[in-house]
């Protein structure tokens, strides 16, 4: 029995709707975000894992080696998890980068691919954007994102110098406008 086009077309229009919630189905349902998420799709702001250490979960930096939330601690890092199929991801991604340049120094800005590709797909899709290396971070295996039990991208998590959670937050967002630069004042 041939299925109609119809069933077909709906089916991914469906798919599609979904975004960029690849997890829902087999992870764990998140805590409550706080009064600054918008209950109805689920962004914004999450201090419910607030003071849990970071995992010390491996993924590769942007030059392959392995590394850790832990290895790059001793001052407050913003950690962002992406993927290039993740059009929300991709719309924050050049204000991350203009993010990281302003706080050098003061705050580490890394952004960690979800992408189950090799390396250099993700670093050819960065170059195509003309987006820095602080997003060449990457995790195929998504052992980060499990691990922190993210279930939707982009999910951003800051940490302060001592590799505590402050907050987290599901979305995309303007990391230069005023919303990210409350947030992100509580880092110190």
């Amino acid at each position: 029995m041939l299925v109609p086009t119809r069933l077909i077309v709906l089916l991914l229009i469906g798919l599609v709707a979904s975004g960029c919630d690849r997890q829902k189905a087999e992870a764990p349902q998140a805590p409550a975000a706080d009064a600054g998420a918008d209950a109805a799709s689920g962004k914004g702001v999450d201090r419910s894992h607030k003071g849990s250490a970071a995992p010390d979960t491996l993924f590769k930096t942007p030059d392959g080696a392995d590394t850790s939330i832990a290895k790059l601690g001793g001052k407050p890092l913003l950690l962002n998890l992406w993927a290039t199929w993740c059009a929300p991801c991709v719309k924050e991604l050049p204000t991350l980068d203009v993010l990281g340049a302003a706080q050098q120094g003061k705050l580490a800005v890394i952004a960690v691919s979800q992408d189950m590709g090799p390396q250099g797909s993700v670093n050819a899709f960065l170059g195509t954007k003309k987006i820095g290396r602080f997003a060449a971070y990457h995790d195929p295996d998504m052992a980060l994102s499990s691990a922190l039990g993210v279930q939707v991208l982009p999910t951003s998590i800051l940490y302060d110098a001592t590799g505590k959670e402050v907050w987290r937050y599901t979305g995309d967002l303007d990391w230069m406008g005023g919303e990210a630069r409350k947030l992100l004042a509580e880092a110190h």
